[in-house]
């Protein structure tokens, strides 16, 4: 029987990995409690997935040039014991780690598989590829919100969270057939980290490129730190929300974001990356504002505005690679998702310890520069359509 195709087995494996992550944020407030955990290192627990991702991901952005099918094959295989690790309830340290084991695993099958659709979507629908890819992690972080939702709010939050986490086992059924599909890299004896070297090929680094790093790291800044600590603590401090509470915010956002995904992406195939990814960022930038600043009502319809926002997850992508050589392709992503990974650190991390002090600093920081990024996409498309057809970088 022949295996399904390659972008079929991506979205199953992101939803299978991404699954357990859904689960954390409702789950917040009922971990600093069971620990007596203050401010700073609920921060400190929601930041330590992300650091762990930032490091891994240029060292991951190299294994994968030679060594892609591995690495996909390893995801499910770290996820689930960081799982375990973070289910163990403690101490601190152990939190933390698990936390970390499973942003290793995360970032493994992430990059490796936003590698394998650069590398390989030969078709000229390339955004929607990005998108179908996102949109399957999104649904895996939405089931996990729903079930959370459901389930009784006086079960203990680790016996939710392995629960709702079952489906990273999905990951393991997968293997044999990533290893019938993932097209194999030379005859196995390239190193597992391999050096960059591309001579002939161009190494510019564009203002196309700048642009597409810069927007990555704000739109996972301001991710990180609205939904995975603003949120579930305003609504839990300030509008006494349950964990269902909390989870039903949570499902507005990737609601939004889930409905939006596809459409977005076909929009941006036929209108250009850079002019969609403006108006997403203008769109989140306004959610950011009534998610960080106002009552429970605009609260709500901040959620929504915020998860249309997230729908452009993906698109600094496909800028990226419209200009970025092929066999780039993996370094550059990898490079990439250091910035990403280091905003999913950098926003609960720092929230955390400036929340007691200066709480509106944080999201009052990130709006403007949603919107200030937002503004400066759609000026830089607006420009890019009026240059002469052949002045204009490839798509």
């Amino acid at each position: 029987m022949r295996p399904p195709p390659l972008i079929v087995l991506l979205c199953v494996l992101v939803f299978s990995n991404t699954v357990s992550i859904g689960a954390f944020p409702a789950l917040l407030p009922d971990i600093g409690r069971a620990g007596a955990l203050p401010d700073w290192q609920l921060g400190a627990l929601a930041a330590a997935f992300g650091f762990a991702r930032m490091l891994a991901d240029i060292p991951i952005g190299l294994l994968v040039t030679h060594h892609l099918r591995q690495a996909l094959m390893l995801s499910p295989v770290l996820l689930t014991g960081g799982v375990l690790l973070l289910a163990s309830g403690g101490p601190l340290i152990v939190l933390v780690l698990g936390r970390a084991v499973m942003g290793l695993g995360q970032a493994l099958g992430l990059i490796g598989g936003l590698t394998a659709i650069l590398r390989y979507q030969t078709t000229g629908r390339l955004a929607s590829a990005l998108n179908a890819f996102e949109f399957s992690a999104m649904v895996g972080i939405l089931s996990a919100t729903v079930v959370l939702g459901l389930l009784p709010t006086n079960l203990p939050w680790n016996v939710a969270l392995l629960l709702t986490s079952a489906p990273v086992l999905l990951g393991f059924a997968l293997i044999p057939a990533l290893r019938a599909t993932v097209p194999s890299e030379g005859d196995g004896r390239q190193r597992l980290f391999p050096r960059v070297v591309l001579a002939g090929q161009p190494r510019r680094v564009t203002g196309g490129v700048v642009l597409a790093f810069a927007a990555g790291g704000i739109v996972a800044l301001a991710y990180s730190t609205f939904e995975q600590f603003v949120i579930p603590l305003r609504g839990d401090r300030e509008f006494e929300l349950t964990r269902s509470g909390i989870a039903r915010l949570l499902m507005t956002v990737q609601l939004f974001d889930v409905t939006c995904l596809l459409p977005v992406g076909a929009l941006s195939d036929r209108h250009g990356p850079s002019r969609i990814l403006g108006l997403m960022l203008l769109l989140f930038g306004a959610g950011a504002a009534l998610v960080a600043f106002g009552d429970f009502p605009a609260l709500v319809v901040g959620c929504a505005l915020f998860g249309i926002g997230m729908s452009a997850w993906t698109l600094p992508l496909s800028v990226l690679r419209g200009e970025t050589p092929p066999e780039q392709i993996g370094w550059r992503t990898g490079v990439y998702r250091v910035g990403v990974d280091g905003g999913i650190f950098l926003g609960p991390f720092v929230a955390g310890l400036l929340t007691g002090w200066l709480p509106w600093l944080v999201p009052g920081v990130l709006t403007v520069l949603l919107l200030a990024t937002g503004v400066i996409f759609v000026g830089w498309s607006v420009s890019a359509a009026s240059r002469p057809a052949g002045a204009a970088g490839r798509r």
